[in-house]
């Protein structure tokens, strides 16, 4: 019996690892439509694109930091999407890439805050109204927690996409030797979790996107 997590297994054969083509995927099956006249799609991107400009608006000034986020959290949302069509890869489950995502902006904000702004980046790690005491553990704490923070935005991602594929694989497993009532009780369920796995692959790019745009605050 094969393992059930080869369904996140990246290689296709011993030269080339052909499933990473699928990060592509997202942008050959939009719509023309989209790019040249108004069209519900076209609407319906737009009324998402407002609602986190406005959430970016309480913690980025700068319009060209909000059209970054924007576009990273579109590039998560899609991915994800992708993930949940048949036969198809799902990158965003694999550490590999939402760590090339997490690592890179973590150490720019790092490097920049350091480098320009360093009495503001040490302030943050001692917490206001701590004890002398506990001020050499709480530098500690904060030093840790910052330094772990490109691993939780991964491991967050990476958790929740695995979860849900691996439920989703487990539940339709079992369809082949069930009576049709209950055959259909699995296809209900079936599509209630494929309906969590879309509001879930939208929630997971939306914390994503916010928790990197509060970590550029610090700044």
């Amino acid at each position: 019996m094969m393992s059930i997590f080869n369904i996140f297994d990246p290689s296709t054969n011993t030269i080339l690892s052909l499933n990473w083509i699928s990060l592509y995927f997202p942008v050959l099956f939009i719509s023309l439509n989209f790019w040249i006249i108004p069209s519900r799609w076209n609407n319906i991107w737009t009324s998402l694109f407002n609602f986190l400009n406005n959430e970016l608006n309480v913690i980025l000034k700068k319009k060209i930091y909000k059209i970054n986020f924007i576009s990273l959290f579109t590039m998560i949302m899609l991915i994800n999407f992708m993930g949940l069509f048949s036969f198809i890869f799902t990158a965003s489950s694999h550490m590999s890439m939402n760590l090339s995502l997490a690592l890179p902006m973590w150490m720019s904000f790092m490097i920049i805050g350091w480098t320009f702004n360093t009495n503001h980046m040490l302030t943050h790690q001692v917490p206001q109204g701590t004890p002398n005491v506990l001020m050499p553990f709480m530098v500690m704490i904060e030093f840790i927690s910052n330094i772990i923070r490109p691993g939780t935005l991964s491991i967050r991602l990476t958790a929740n996409m695995i979860a849900g594929h691996l439920l989703l694989t487990l539940i339709s497993n079992n369809g082949n030797n069930l009576m049709f009532i209950f055959m259909m009780i699995l296809v209900i369920s079936q599509t209630l979790l494929m309906m969590l796995e879309l509001s879930v692959a939208m929630i997971q790019s939306y914390v994503f996107t916010i928790l990197l745009s509060l970590y550029s605050q610090e700044i």
